[in-house]
């Protein structure tokens, strides 16, 4: 007997972690941050519910910090093993885990300076330290490789688009069923990335739900990019994008250079990338050549600048960042975190959402009582870092640009297994969107489907 124990993303759309427990084996697939409402973000610090020297190895779907973010707190409270993932998810951890610790530092350290946390003193979850340590312990594999976690445990990792280096995961103890784990499932024909493979046969699949409730629509993303970036153009305002340092970032710029390239928008329009993470994923994503498809392999072979040219600034230091607060437009402005949940761009909203010239572009999606969902939901005012911003900017949305399939994507994705597995649960996704895509998935494809709560544990014969 087998069991699962769904410890996160289970109603909500972050904090990914799965308990496998298999004879005497304990394996953790994804080890992920809460985000969101304080309510969510509490979760991180309460005790995990097992014995971390008891986990024998952990695996990782993807580098986000959802799936990953948890790692270097695992880490502090005991965890020594193995952590399992693709070459260019231990390339972004190498970036992004210690960024994270040092945000978790100096998150802190403001709140103190300020006197907004709940807690005195406010203390970081973990730290850079901790981060690093847990880069030690990461070991990597290809995709298509199925490999041995512990004995009796194999697994293997399998493309499924998203970010660079996503895959889904497919488990086999010995003596239980395939168990598949889809991460979170990317879309098809979207540039850079090649797109994902076929789903593999499963007796249990996890599937990801976050859009399982909408279409993304047949509209480009670039006709609307293009127009709202003319509209700001029109009117000397900046552009501000949230968007995730590692894979929404990446494709912005994409399509910003494309359309530079096709000369519907200015070619010497400064485009200012502000997070050191994105920047070096920027550097990461030119760098995987082997995970592009053929429409970023013609244009790099033909010297054209997919991601990155000469007026594309990328900003590293705190002094870089500080320096677009002077910034006068015509110009877009990209920074993490894409939710809006921390990081640099908290820093440029206080600056420019009471401007009536900025527009507020988002490209990805806003997780229930996150303060991007605040702002799109139609606030009119926000609180950032305990201090109360008016918001007078123009508000948009690309839904277009999500990197996530939507639920029509996902029902054909998962209609192609070889054979209906006994039983669904579906993950990563709140409940409206879960509860939709189960009906969907029940209706059309006649597969048993569970929506798990938090800490649940099922048996798995």
């Amino acid at each position: 007997m087998q069991k699962l124990t769904f410890l996160g993303a289970s109603g909500t759309v972050t904090g990914s972690r799965f308990l496998l427990e298999a004879d005497r084996n304990t394996i953790l697939v994804d080890c992920g941050l809460f985000q969101g409402a304080s309510a969510l973000r509490a979760k991180n610090r309460e005790p995990f519910p097992a014995d971390v020297k008891k986990i024998g190895g952990v695996l990782l779907t993807h580098a986000h910090i959802d799936h990953t973010g948890y790692l270097p707190r695992l880490v502090r409270d005991g965890y020594s093993g193995p952590v399992y993932c693709t070459a260019p998810t231990r390339a972004l951890l190498q970036y992004l885990l210690p960024d994270a610790g040092r945000l978790q530092e100096e998150e802190a350290g403001y709140a103190n300076r300020k006197g907004y946390s709940r807690h005195r003193p406010a203390e970081p979850l973990f730290t850079e330290e901790d981060a690093r340590r847990a880069l030690t312990l990461i070991r990597e594999l290809p995709f298509d490789q199925t490999s041995i976690v512990l004995p009796g445990v194999e697994f293997s990792f399998h493309r499924v688009g998203h970010i660079i280096g996503a895959g889904f995961i497919r488990v086999v103890t010995a003596g239980g069923a395939p168990i598949l784990f889809s991460g979170d499932v990317g879309r098809r024909n979207v540039p850079i990335l090649k797109d994902p493979e076929p789903i593999l046969p499963a007796k249990y699949v996890l599937l990801e739900s976050t859009y399982g409730d909408r279409l993304h629509g047949p509209e480009s993303p670039l006709v609307r990019l293009e127009q709202v970036v003319c509209e700001t153009i029109a009117r000397r305002g900046v552009v501000l994008i949230p968007a995730f340092a590692v894979g929404r970032t990446q494709e912005v710029l994409f399509y910003l250079r494309q359309l530079q390239r096709e000369g519907k928008i200015p070619d010497d329009l400064p485009i200012f990338v502000d997070s050191p993470m994105a920047v070096s994923a920027v550097e990461i994503y030119r760098d995987y050549t082997t995970e592009h498809d053929l429409e970023m392999r013609e244009l790099e072979d033909a010297d054209l600048s997919p991601i990155d040219g000469r007026w594309v600034r990328l900003m590293r230091s705190v002094d870089d960042s500080k320096s677009l607060n002077r910034v006068r437009g015509p110009a877009i402005i990209v920074s993490a975190s894409g939710m809006l949940n921390g990081g640099r761009i908290l820093h440029h909203l206080k600056q420019r959402l009471p401007d009536p010239d900025t527009t507020l572009l988002f490209v990805g999606y806003q997780a229930e009582e996150t303060l991007g969902r605040q702002i799109l939901d139609g606030a009119r005012s926000v609180r950032i870092h305990g201090e109360i911003v008016p918001v007078a900017a123009r508000i948009e949305q690309i839904p277009a640009l999500s990197a996530h399939a939507d639920q029509a994507e996902l029902v054909e994705w998962f209609s192609k297994i070889a054979a209906p597995p006994a039983r669904t649960f579906l993950v990563h996704g709140e409940e409206a969107a879960r509860t939709a895509l189960a009906g969907r998935i029940r209706d059309s494809l006649r597969f048993d489907v569970a929506l798990p709560a938090q800490n649940h544990a099922e048996e798995l014969p």
